[in-house]
């Protein structure tokens, strides 16, 4: 099965395929799509475009987002909230249900803590992933999430493999 895991941003959405096999998860591809231009619609369009090409190019067969928070700056949350629904319309659009989750949560999955730092965050992505190469700290945080995301999958079916197994 293939992850993937998107860190929303206007100027720079980090985004991380990794492939799950059993319980064996390996690094497939990383990156960033960057807007581009000054208008609001036209970065949006960019991003969307971007990461359509990268779906189309990876085929994943589950994504996940970083949840959003909500930060003094109402405008700049907003702004993000934006680009956050490019990131979950892309995955929808192809039929690939989302999760989401909060980033202290993804935090605590990958690096035991739910403050870690960003080079915390891509020191424990690169011990996970070896061999990786990292386009940059989004990219890292879009790992991570997929990685989180593929813990919590994993978790899933083991807990309906033991329901089925209770239930005969």
């Amino acid at each position: 099965m293939r992850v993937l895991g998107i860190d929303p941003g206007l100027r720079n959405m980090g985004w991380g395929v990794i492939e799950v096999t059993g319980s064996r998860i390996a690094h497939v591809a990383n990156g960033i799509c960057h807007s581009v231009g000054d208008d609001l619609a036209v970065r949006l369009l960019s991003l969307h475009g971007q990461l359509t090409d990268v779906m189309q190019q990876y085929h994943p067969d589950a994504a996940a987002v970083e949840q959003t928070f909500v930060n003094k700056d109402g405008a700049g949350t907003l702004k993000l909230g934006q680009a956050r629904g490019i990131a979950l319309l892309v995955p929808a659009q192809a039929g690939i249900a989302v999760g989401e989750y909060a980033p202290n949560a993804v935090k605590k999955a990958v690096v035991g803590v739910g403050h870690a730092e960003k080079h915390q965050i891509a020191h424990m992505v690169r011990l996970q992933l070896p061999g990786l190469q990292l386009a940059g700290p989004d990219a890292a945080d879009a790992l991570a999430i997929a990685l989180c995301h593929a813990h919590h999958l994993q978790s899933a079916r083991s807990l309906m493999v033991a329901l089925a197994k209770a239930g005969t």
